[in-house]
């Protein structure tokens, strides 16, 4: 027997998030720094205290025991003016310096952007700046570089390296290997990886690669970067291959999210348990004008866990942690799923939830999902699985009645074994829609619907009958306490 599950409209912003994180206003782009101190997770982040504009970036920071609930701390990273740093404090990464919590980050002045240093305290929640920055003064100067900035500090043995992110003129998007003894005098060694260099499954990495992130996974290593060209960003690219003699051979490539830009500048940790963690920037798909209005920009994904797979590619999934926000819970199936006879989940609807959904799809058939649908489906958006070509898609062609918010449809490729069923897990946060599928990709995404009735959840099916073998439905609780 089935129990109702209903989750209420928002109060207020209807599209603002409760179970993501964000800042209580104003902007915010690239998670930084994101590192395990002791029992708690840190989580700096590109943050505009005064406005919902990517202007004079400063370093916001939250801390959390679980990845899910937050807390807001001070500022960690204010602009110095003046400094290296006067124009903004970008992105970079943190590191446990022999007790010490060290941060390295883009110091942005005019148009020079270099590498600065500050040491915290304890708690990391005071921050002293390195009076020797920038701590690399200037690129290497045998590149042509079209664009240079963004960290990954790692240690081996007794020497740091550090990745940045670059682009050179001519060639492509770089990564760029430093060294050193003390995390203040750098010395430039190579280019870990070049874009030209490889054509690894034929994916375009662009003019420039932000927010570079190395890390050993299983027995290979990982690079992801996120993809800049011509002044746009387009996705997060990571590369899976060999690390030897501090060089890196990529054997494949996959986007990490195909959401495209609404999940960029992701950065990673290992934790306690050893499990590979990593977070994104989940940009807004409506415009300026309406972000100043509502006073606040860009949320963070959900954590999820990366693992290796037999095949040598990246499996994705959401962390356990997330389970916490579950609410009441609904259950559907099984049951078939008739060809083009939608079935309306009346027991499910609202706005904060997450599906777990277990379905054979019919042979070269589609099978369905369609969340935030109006009464008369004039707003909704559908997530379907398309058998025949192998293909999980987002359709946001209906997301929304207001013309000025995203539209375009996401796909990603999804090749099922004989006789695997297809389980998606579905996280549906007001205007934040994370699609999981087999632990083998992930579609973000936004969508802003206008009415207030647009809460509905249906399954359809297409080209033959699917098998529901089964449904859960939860109303996902607020990271921030008591819902009102």
């Amino acid at each position: 027997m089935s129990q109702q599950l209903v989750s209420t409209p928002s109060t207020g912003d209807r599209h603002r998030p409760s179970y993501h994180f964000l800042p209580p206003a104003n902007w915010m782009n690239d998670p930084n720094g994101f590192i395990q101190w002791g029992s708690t997770y840190h989580l700096f982040y590109q943050y505009n205290p005064a406005a919902a504009v990517h202007e004079t970036i400063h370093w916001g920071h939250a801390a959390s025991e679980d990845l899910v609930h937050w807390r807001h701390l001070p500022i960690a990273l204010t602009p110095t003016p003046g400094g290296p740093d006067a124009d903004g404090c970008w992105s970079g990464s943190a590191v446990d310096d022999d007790g010490t919590p060290t941060i390295i980050y883009t110091g942005a002045s005019g148009q020079r952007q270099r590498a600065c240093l500050a040491t915290g305290s304890d708690d990391l929640v005071t921050w002293q700046k390195y009076p020797g920055n920038p701590i690399i003064p200037e690129p290497p100067s045998n590149l042509e570089l079209v664009a240079y900035r963004d960290h990954c500090v790692w240690r081996e043995a007794d020497t740091w390296y550090q990745l940045m992110g670059a682009g050179i003129a001519g060639v492509g998007g770089a990564a760029l290997l430093y060294r050193s003894s003390d995390l203040r005098q750098w010395d430039y060694v190579h280019p870990l990886s070049v874009a030209d260099q490889h054509h690894v499954d034929g994916l375009w990495t662009g003019a420039m690669w932000e927010c570079p992130d190395f890390f050993p996974l299983s027995d290979r290593h990982v690079l992801v970067m996120s993809v800049w060209d011509a002044h746009h960003l387009h996705y997060a690219v990571a590369l899976v291959g060999d690390y030897r003699d501090h060089r890196f051979e990529p054997l494949f490539a996959q986007k990490l999210d195909y959401g495209d830009r609404h999940f960029y500048a992701p950065q990673s940790l290992a934790d306690r348990t050893g499990r590979r963690v990593v977070i994104g920037w989940v940009q807004e798909g409506r415009s300026i004008e309406a972000q100043r209005a509502a006073s606040w920009s860009g949320t963070l994904s959900l954590p999820r866990e990366l693992a290796l797979g037999a095949d040598g590619r990246l499996r994705i999934r959401p962390v356990t942690e997330l389970e916490s926000l579950r609410g009441a819970c609904a259950r559907v199936g099984p049951t078939d799923i008739r060809a083009a006879q939608p079935l309306v989940l009346q027991e499910v609807s609202g706005d904060a939830l997450e599906l777990e959904v277990l379905v054979r799809p019919a042979p070269g058939g589609r099978f369905g999902v369609a969340v935030r649908c109006a009464p008369d489906d004039l707003e909704q958006t559908l997530v379907v699985y398309d058998a025949a070509i192998a293909q999980l898609t987002i359709d946001r062609s209906r997301a929304s009645l207001d013309p000025d918010t995203g539209s375009a449809a996401h796909t990603a490729p999804l090749a099922l074994a004989e006789g695997e069923p297809l389980r998606l897990r579905i996280f549906l946060d007001h205007s934040i829609l994370e699609v999981f599928a087999n632990d083998t990709v992930s579609i973000t995404t936004r969508i802003y619907p206008t009415r207030s009735d647009s809460l509905g959840v249906a399954l359809f099916a297409e080209r033959g009958d699917a098998r529901l073998l089964r449904l859960d439905a939860w109303h996902m609780h607020s990271i921030w306490g008591p819902e009102g």
